[in-house]
């Protein structure tokens, strides 16, 4: 019997929390088509996240990049870096980036993006490639930071809850009650970390320098293009 599929599903998912430049809004149609095809959700969860498809279209473009922004660039809670709910600003996220990537490389795959490789987009990404029982396996291993985000959007009324909602069906877990630290303040959230005392993502990236994804064979030539 063949291995049911959720590539697809998971790129979908990797794209509605991509920015949402103009180009991803264009491209909400096929991104419904590949859900319905696929079927890899159940209908309850694929009609949730076509309540986020069409939030997303209802908006302006500037209104739903200064969202995002808002949401997942302004605070620990939200953040879409993983290893930011792990490691924080401590030592230890270097070499967890570092562990990373060479996970990438093993599995054939060279990161190039302008992003940190714990970005949840890029992560989905890489799942993506792997068979159905891996994909399923490393979505469990990452599923208590997945949970905890589904809470903090859920706190927050916000429609991107849906998608990790979607990844806990995938990884075979159920969303759990968390009870969830305080957010720090803004100026906490953005003070610079000590000197020689870890690595920040902080101010990594501005709104309006949205960056694109890819994962390449390694040794394929960066203007071949990338292979999904």
């Amino acid at each position: 019997m063949q291995e049911r599929t959720m590539k697809g599903t998971l790129l979908v998912l990797a794209r509605l929390l991509d920015y949402p430049a103009p180009e991803l809004r264009r491209n909400m149609p096929e991104l419904h088509r590949v859900l319905r095809r696929e079927n890899a959700l159940s209908a309850s969860r694929q009609a949730e996240l076509e309540v986020l498809m069409d939030v997303l279209l209802e908006m302006d473009t500037i209104s739903a990049e200064t969202a995002y922004v808002d949401l997942f660039d302004r605070g620990r809670r939200t953040s879409l870096h993983l290893f930011e709910h792990v490691h924080g600003d401590s030592r230890e996220r270097g070499p967890a980036m570092l562990d990373l990537r060479q996970t990438y490389e093993e599995a054939g795959l060279e990161f190039m993006s302008g992003e940190l490789p714990d970005f949840l987009p890029a992560v989905l990404e890489f799942v993506s490639s792997q068979p159905r029982c891996e994909a399923s396996a490393f979505l469990g291993e990452i599923s208590h930071i997945v949970n905890a985000l589904f809470v903090a959007l859920m706190e927050r009324g916000s429609a991107y809850a849906y998608v990790m909602g979607a990844l806990l069906d995938l990884a075979g877990e159920e969303p759990r009650p968390l009870a969830l630290a305080p957010e720090p303040t803004l100026d906490e959230s953005w003070a610079e970390p000590e000197p020689f005392a870890g690595c920040s993502t902080h101010g990594q990236s501005a709104p309006e320098q949205p960056v694109t994804l890819h994962f390449v064979p390694k040794g394929t030539s960066i203007n071949s293009g990338a292979e999904k």
